[in-house]
């Protein structure tokens, strides 16, 4: 089962990589551009146009087992790997990675891709490269195999062919209202991200986000169907750590008066704060779950700055340190430790996110609903993109087509049985 050739083709990210600390720092927006110098290394300008490296894998019957490299929206920020660069990530590609591409037998998915991310030169390859090479072996095995991705991972993790959709996370983007309307209307699990990047949208002691969490609560019961309640999920960017402080108590009180403003919903608040390191990140954020937990709020902490590879994942679900890790796909690398994160979430019983970034292609956000559901992930990102649309309907199709053939596949196996 052996891969004659590999082939690189540049493409595009769905989205922007965006320089966080530019933002952060008060970056004030024109149009969709920001005004102001870049910070972060690698950035030329403050947003800069996603790209994508798709690597395609040649059977030995022709067929091309495709996946797709990229990094996330804030490259470079929390501890995260540095801005992508087409160029450079073709030219190692070419040189090291194709070359043990050639050498694996592809039908065996985990040994092959332990066997293409040997160290190179004592240091771990790109996550990028990992995340899109693992995309591609998964898809090869699946083509060789005739199983779907899914029942590839079930069968290299010992999984039980799983029977139940993953609940699946919309985010707004900079054009709130109306994207939470098409959430609502589409009835999206859990909703709606807001993209709290800023002083100007985070407000003074708070107040212009607790506004918005009231409105999306009043607006979800005004123009939502019947029974429709959706978990509020809000991504901060650590603003509530910004503007009152690295107090775990004092977080902890915003939160729940944050809470408190929408009695009746579940509410999760991702990265309320950025402590500096993962090691101080871990302790107060187990600090604040502790806090929440002791009062009964029905607020849960998401991690996601500072918690971006397989090891990082582990030490927070061992500390207890959120009640939600995201497992942020391109920043994990290979999606076997995608697989292994949700399984390691399970295990210290806290709730893992599968999700990713905007920048990513319809082939990585594919090949991520396969491992979120073989896995039975909490729930999901909606993705590539910004736009609720487009990535609602990559994610949840792909998630219902793989759902039929493995009710088809059930059935057929109880038959025989």
């Amino acid at each position: 089962m052996q891969i004659k050739e590999v082939l690189l083709a540049p493409g595009n990210g769905a989205f922007f990589y965006d320089d966080q600390a530019a933002i952060r720092a008060g970056a004030t927006q024109d149009g969709f551009i920001y005004v102001s110098e870049p910070i972060t290394p690698g950035f030329t300008s403050i947003r800069v146009p996603a790209s994508s490296l798709s690597v395609g894998l040649v059977l030995s019957d022709d067929t091309v087992a495709w996946g797709d490299m990229m990094s996330v929206q804030y490259s470079g920020a929390g501890g995260r790997d540095p801005l992508f660069e087409t160029a450079q990530i073709s030219d190692l590609t070419s040189r090291i990675v194709a070359p043990r591409l050639l050498d694996v037998d592809a039908s065996r998915y985990l040994d092959a891709c332990a066997q293409v991310f040997e160290p190179f030169e004592h240091k771990r390859l790109s996550l990028a490269i990992e995340y899109g090479v693992t995309q591609a072996l998964l898809r090869a095995a699946s083509h060789l195999h005739r199983k779907t991705m899914a029942e590839i991972i079930c069968a290299e993790f010992g999984l039980q062919l799983p029977t139940c959709r993953v609940p699946i996370y919309c985010q707004s983007g900079d054009a709130r209202e109306i994207n939470v309307d098409k959430m609502i209307l589409k009835a999206v699990d859990v909703l709606p991200h807001g993209l709290i990047n800023s002083r100007q949208k985070f407000g003074v002691n708070g107040q212009t986000f607790m506004e918005f969490v009231k409105w999306v609560a009043g607006r979800t019961r005004e123009i939502g169907r019947p029974g429709y309640h959706p978990v509020l999920h809000f991504d901060v960017y650590g603003w509530i750590g910004l503007e009152i402080g690295l107090e775990p108590e004092r977080i902890a009180d915003f939160i729940c008066r944050v809470a408190d403003t929408v009695p009746g919903f579940a509410i999760n608040i991702e990265s309320p704060a950025d402590f500096g390191s993962t090691r101080v990140q871990i302790e107060n954020y187990a600090r604040i779950v502790s806090i929440l937990d002791d009062r009964g709020s029905n607020a849960r902490i998401v991690v996601d700055e500072r918690c971006n590879t397989l090891e990082d994942i582990r030490l927070f679900a061992e500390a207890k340190a959120a009640h939600l890790i995201q497992i942020k796909t391109p920043d994990v690398g290979s999606l076997v430790d995608t697989a292994r994160a949700v399984l390691l979430c399970k295990e210290n019983k806290v709730g893992a996110y599968v999700g990713g970034s905007c920048t990513e292609t319809d082939l990585s956000a594919q090949a991520s609903v396969h491992v979120a559901v073989a896995t039975q992930a909490d729930m999901m990102l909606a993705k590539p993109g910004m736009g609720v649309d487009e990535a609602f309907s990559i994610v949840g199709n792909e998630q219902n087509r793989l759902l039929a053939i493995l009710n088809r596949r059930r059935a057929q196996n109880e038959n025989v049985g």
